[in-house]
C-alpha cells in the first residue's frame, strides 16, 4: 500500500469519509493529477505542480482543501479561508453532509485554469 492510502485509511471515519469523497471529486475534474503523500499529507499534484492538499486537522474537527494558487482564484470567495496565508485559499469541510460539490467542483474547475 502506498504511504497516501496508509495515511487516508488510518483516519478516523469522518475524516477517511470526507477524503475518499473529495479525492474522487478531484479525480473526476482532473484526469492526469497525481496524489502523492507530501509534507505528511495527501496533496495532489496537476501537471507536475502542486495542485491542492487535503489536511485534517483533528484539534478543530475539520479537513482543510487547500489550493496552492488559492489566492489567484476569483469566485467562490464567500466559503475560501484564508486565515493569513500568503498563496494559500481553502475550502473547510466538518462533515461528509457539509461538502457542497457543485461548489467544490467549481473551485478545482477555476483553479485548474490557472495551470493552462
Amino acid at each position: 500500500m502506498k504511504p497516501v492510502e496508509e495515511y487516508i485509511y488510518r483516519q478516523p471515519d469522518v475524516y477517511r469519509e470526507m477524503l475518499l469523497y473529495i479525492i474522487t471529486m478531484v479525480e473526476k475534474e482532473l484526469n492526469d493529477s497525481e496524489l502523492l503523500f507530501k509534507w505528511g499529507i495527501p496533496y495532489f499534484y496537476y501537471k507536475k505542480k502542486p495542485f491542492c492538499y487535503l489536511a485534517p486537522n483533528h484539534k478543530k474537527r475539520f479537513v482543510d482543501v487547500g489550493f496552492s494558487k488559492g489566492f489567484q482564484l476569483k469566485e467562490n470567495q464567500d466559503v475560501l479561508v484564508d486565515e493569513k496565508r500568503n498563496t494559500v485559499k481553502s475550502l473547510r469541510y466538518f462533515s461528509l453532509e457539509e461538502i457542497d460539490s457543485e461548489i467544490l467542483k467549481s473551485v478545482i474547475k477555476e483553479a485548474k485554469r490557472l495551470y493552462i
